[in-house]
């Protein structure tokens, strides 16, 4: 059997394989263009090329394609061959430099909020060269940008770079404060985990709402659902065992680190977390993940969902975006470290992030706001919208100290100056994990756990890079004007811990008590659904800011509030539209069916027995003709909201009428329809049920 270290990677063009086919000078320039920035000579890239071509066709790659994740949330490709023509009628292999670096491929039908008049249709791959390019079947995927004809942002990965970027430049000032002029990077990394539904691909073909929404619009609770924990960590039936199996062979020939599997909360429902990469290789290497899942899940006769709460009553899925900062010499910025040195470095840091958690909670709740999510934030498996941070027991009590300028209680009972005394080494189990914090720190990382199952992780982390960049550069500003470095910085720490507890809560977010107290006292905000915050994105706060770290051109973040909005809008509109057809061509039809059975019942047993009361086939019947003329009217009802808001063009306004009219009215229908279901016949109802959609893998 072939052991896993002989093909990992095999289907990537990455750092073992270019220094192999590369020349030495050409090797040197790409890394330097990979790791400090450096411009890409145009020769380096035809020698890149070439050596790119040669290897994929040795891989049986016979196309090649611009690989780049537009604003519809997944990745787009279009295919072009390596053949050319030859003089002699035959056909060479040629892909160029200028091939390599640049595509151009037809923009009208993406995503694009007005960044481009309708006849500018053309739009620009630029390749990333910090991604590594990849094998995808027969076809060289080639990390890419995409930019309209104008020049502005069309996908999520040139405003993930630029935060990036932005990151950097200010780190790198707070670090040459401190002394430290080896380091010439610091880059955010990521490990997002992901949560998944397995479930079986037949009665996923019989469900109409999961085909066209990717959740179950209707379904009565089963009787046994996750109330037992017993699937949590549970032992992985062999049906599942086998798609895992598959599923990590395919993302390790990719590169991608999957390390963790397990059965999760709910009933039918998994987890796949993998090992840290560079925050825009790992948003990469997800969504790479998450068309791979779905792929190999056909393969064995399943259907992977993604969608944030495909089945209610039961757990939905996120995925925890675990980010911290590093430096190109492999130290951690957020480890506490050993030394003077190091502790006041880390708290530096540390301050820059709760400052930027605490000054752009609204981005952050932005950034994972999708129409799916909205089911998913503030239930038990599932942060609340308001954000906060926890940060434990012993960090609080060190941020105590330094706010009170008292002597730390713990191991080093000093007042803490930073510079002079040391702050203690953290142990492994000095912070529990608190799942019900949006946003909790976890020993040298945070955990940001309000990001939904399907979405691109590059939206919270161009949010969360941009928002601690600013919190440096106030930082760097400030010390590199200041005539005692030691002194000011113990002055910043003190300032900001002082004006940014309001955002530390180490206790139970599930809590209503906590939401009273965070809205009311704290005066943290509750953007409880995505119409709610999605107006915040062009406050003039957060325009300054993202636009003077270079991330974002205000153009830019106008079309995302108009993408973003309308996405939201077309999602619940496609719902509220399938739940019409479903109940109008089969729920009711199924209703009406078992309700005329029933009668039919009645009459034949009083044709025997006149005295017979047939008092279950009475009460049933006439129950469920209550339901079915309700639930023709709520359809009436939702059809017209549906319309009404339709009707709206402002994309505002229409958000709000779909939040509160057409929902409202979905969630009515719903409800009258999972109450049918629980008196209707099993060979009635026209859909299998949430038992059978929950427990039939095995």
């Amino acid at each position: 059997m072939e052991k896993v270290s002989d093909y990992f990677g095999s289907m990537v063009f990455d750092d073992r394989v270019m220094k192999s086919v590369l020349s030495a000078k050409v090797y040197a320039s790409l890394k330097k263009t990979i790791d400090e920035g450096a411009a890409l000579d145009i020769s380096v890239a035809n020698a890149v090329a070439l050596a790119m071509k040669d290897w994929a066709i040795s891989k049986g790659a016979t196309h090649f394609t611009h690989w780049f994740q537009p604003l519809t949330g997944i990745t787009a490709e279009k295919h072009d061959s390596f053949i050319s023509p030859s003089p002699d009628g035959s056909v060479i292999m040629e892909f160029s430099g200028k091939e390599l670096i640049k595509g151009e491929p037809d923009a009208s039908s993406f995503p694009s909020g007005g960044l481009r008049a309708t006849f500018e249709a053309r739009g620009y791959t630029a390749w990333d060269p910090t991604s590594y390019a990849f094998i995808k079947g027969k076809t060289l995927c080639i990390p890419t940008a995409f930019c309209s004809f104008g020049g502005h942002a069309l996908d999520k990965k040139t405003p993930l770079l630029r935060s990036m970027a932005a990151l950097n430049k200010q780190a790198l000032r707070i670090l040459r404060l401190f002394g430290n002029t080896d380091v010439k990077r610091v880059t955010t990394s990521v490990g997002p985990e992901q949560e998944y539904f397995l479930i079986d691909r037949k009665m996923y073909e019989a469900r109409p709402d999961l085909r066209f929404t990717g959740r179950t619009l209707f379904g009565s609770k089963p009787p046994k659902g996750q109330e037992m924990d017993d699937h949590y960590f549970g032992a992985i039936k062999p049906r599942v065992a086998a798609y895992m199996e598959e599923l990590n062979e395919e993302l390790w020939k990719l590169g991608i680190l999957a390390k963790t599997e397990h059965n999760e909360v709910a009933p039918a429902q998994h987890e796949l977390a993998p090992i840290y990469s560079t925050t825009n290789v790992a948003t990469d290497h997800n969504q790479l993940t998450m068309e791979i899942m779905q792929k190999v899940a056909a393969k064995h006769g399943l259907v992977c969902l993604l969608h944030e709460k495909p089945f209610a009553g039961v757990n939905g899925s996120g995925k925890h975006n675990n980010w911290s900062i590093g430096t190109d010499t492999g130290v951690n910025l957020l480890s506490p470290g050993e030394t003077p040195y190091e502790n006041a470095q880390f708290l530096t840091f540390l301050c820059a992030v709760i400052q930027a958690v605490d000054d752009y909670a609204d981005l952050l709740r932005i950034s994972v706001a999708t129409a799916g999510n909205d089911h998913r934030l503030g239930a038990n498996e599932a942060p609340p919208a308001v954000v906060s941070m926890f940060l434990g027991d012993e960090l609080t009590a060190v941020l105590d100290a330094i706010e009170a300028d008292k002597p730390y209680s713990g191991t080093e009972k000093t007042v803490m100056k930073l510079g002079v005394d040391v702050l203690p080494k953290f142990r492994r189990d000095a912070t529990d994990r608190n799942r019900t914090s949006p946003f909790a720190f976890t020993g040298n990382k945070f955990e940001f756990r309000m990001l939904g199952s399907s979405n691109s992780i590059a939206c919270a982390n161009i949010m969360l890079n941009a928002a601690v960049a600013e919190s440096l550069k106030q930082y760097a500003d400030r010390l590199e004007a200041a005539d005692d470095f030691e002194a000011a910085l113990h002055e910043l720490i003190r300032d900001v811990v002082r004006s940014h507890r309001r955002i530390l809560f180490n206790g139970n977010g599930y809590d209503d008590k906590w939401i009273e107290e965070a809205t009311k006292v704290r005066g943290l905000a509750n953007y409880r659904t995505t119409p709610d915050c999605f107006p915040e994105l062009l406050s003039e706060k957060n325009v300054k800011m993202l636009t003077s770290h270079g991330v974002f051109t205000v153009e830019e973040l106008r079309s995302r509030y108009e993408i973003m909005l309308e996405n939201y809008c077309k999602t619940v509109l496609i719902e509220a539209n399938t739940m019409i057809t479903m109940t109008r061509r089969q729920i009711l039809p199924a209703i009406e069916k078992y309700a005329t059975a029933l009668s039919a019942d009645v009459l034949t047993k009083r044709a025997v027995s006149p005295a017979m009361t047939c008092g279950y086939e009475t009460k049933t019947a006439a129950r469920l003709a209550e339901l079915a003329d309700a639930a023709a009217e709520r359809v009436d009802e939702l059809e017209e909201a549906a319309d009404n808001a339709r009707a709206i063009e402002e994309i505002g306004p229409q958000s709000f009428a779909i939040r509160d009219a057409v929902l409202d009215r979905m969630n009515a229908l719903r409800a009258l329809c999972d109450e049918a279901e629980t008196l209707t016949a099993a060979e009635c109802w026209p859909y299998p049920t949430y038992g059978d959609l929950l427990f039939s893998v095995n």
